[in-house]
């Protein structure tokens, strides 16, 4: 996983922050909190992990299923690109 060793930092901060939201849900549901108030730190939540999902996935199919080799107009890169531009939007 080449991709993640380049990237480390910025992952483990993200995952650090999700460790801290999902901390903060176990608090508040231990202290009896409002409803609507985990229901929106389990959806900040979700879209923490969206987002280093998101980026996990880009960094694999660029380092694993898209060939370097492969020039940047041929049809593979330009499916390559629009496969990442429907990941990106489809965990938005």
């Amino acid at each position: 996983m080449a991709h993640t060793i380049e990237e480390k930092r910025s992952l483990l901060n993200r995952a650090s922050r999700i460790r801290g939201q999902i901390e903060a849900i176990h608090r508040g549901l231990q202290e009896e909190a409002d409803c609507n108030d985990i229901l929106q730190m389990i959806a900040a939540s979700r879209g923490a992990i969206d987002g280093l999902m998101r980026e996990v996935i880009e960094g694999h199919i660029e380092s694993h299923v898209a060939d370097p080799k492969d020039a940047p107009g041929s049809e593979r890169a330009k499916a390559t690109k629009t496969l990442i531009k429907v990941m990106r939007a489809y965990l938005k």
